[in-house]
């Protein structure tokens, strides 16, 4: 049990990291479940992969509680407003990913959830991190606050977002990459693709559960809540890292990782295994 439990924790942990760094949860969890197998079911397995990510939302809904609160006393009436504003461009871009991802779910899991399409998308997104970034130097963004995030440039990153079904592509790096090509900053875009993410998460987590069923035996349930507990502590370290990272950085050591990551993945499941 206690072996079970570490085995857990390290799933959180990695969970925690990669949700919101670029990198690709995805990518991370095939490898990891690759030598650290959980007393489990393969059923229940492909449920907590997804669930698990609750833990990682929450951490969003605690950090940013006020911004997105659009009823807090300490707002005044025109912060109340641009936070419906902000809720109305999160549900917009969040359109493309629910109208193709739902219908197309299970179709695109059985197409392309394995190691050959993830160790392609980590290599690509890094070698585009790369490129978008050195593109990107010699431009000043255009938009360099939520508030001047308009409509129309939220429904394109959504559009981007939608490139993350594909497993390895990474959500958070799919919507990033798209927020700074349409002229954001790079903090905006971060803070942007963490918000696009909780109502996405949240249906996805959903739909597993109900797809699973709410059966779970009592190592099941632990399992369930040890890893979520542990994606939100590290989630919250995670993202207050990124941020202020982004302030002073850029992307292309995360293409520099995706790209030997997607390597490993790619030597391992292909040639070694």
């Amino acid at each position: 049990m206690i072996l079970e439990m570490l085995k857990v924790v390290l799933l959180g942990i990695v969970e925690g990291i990669t949700e919101w760094l670029p990198v690709s949860s995805t990518g991370h969890m095939i490898l990891l479940d690759e030598f650290i197998k959980l007393n489990v079911s393969d059923a229940f397995m492909e449920m907590f992969l997804v669930v698990i990510q609750l833990g990682a939302i929450l951490a969003v809904c605690v950090l940013y509680f006020h911004k997105l609160n659009p009823w807090s006393p300490r707002k005044t009436r025109r912060e109340k407003n641009d936070t419906y504003s902000l809720w109305g461009k999160v549900i917009v871009g969040c359109l493309p990913a629910v109208i193709i991802g739902l219908p197309f779910d299970d179709q695109i899991d059985a197409l392309f959830y394995n190691p050959k399409t993830v160790a392609f998308t980590l290599i690509l997104y890094g070698i585009l991190f790369i490129l978008v970034e050195n593109y990107n130097q010699f431009r000043d963004p255009t938009i360099t606050s939520l508030n001047g995030l308009t409509y129309k440039t939220a429904i394109l990153i959504g559009c981007f977002q939608v490139l993350a079904l594909i497993p390895g592509t990474s959500r958070s790096g799919a919507t990033i990459l798209g927020a700074i090509l349409l002229g954001t900053s790079r903090y905006v875009a971060a803070e942007y693709s963490f918000f696009l993410s909780i109502p996405i998460m949240f249906g996805a987590s959903l739909l597993k559960i109900l797809k699973y069923g709410f059966h779970y035996t009592s190592f099941e349930l632990m399992v369930l809540i040890v890893g979520m507990a542990v994606a939100f502590i590290v989630s919250i370290l995670a993202i207050k890292f990124l941020l202020g990272y982004v302030k002073k950085n850029d992307f292309k050591p995360f293409g520099v990782y995706r790209i030997i990551l997607g390597a490993i993945v790619a030597v391992y499941f292909l040639l070694l295994k």
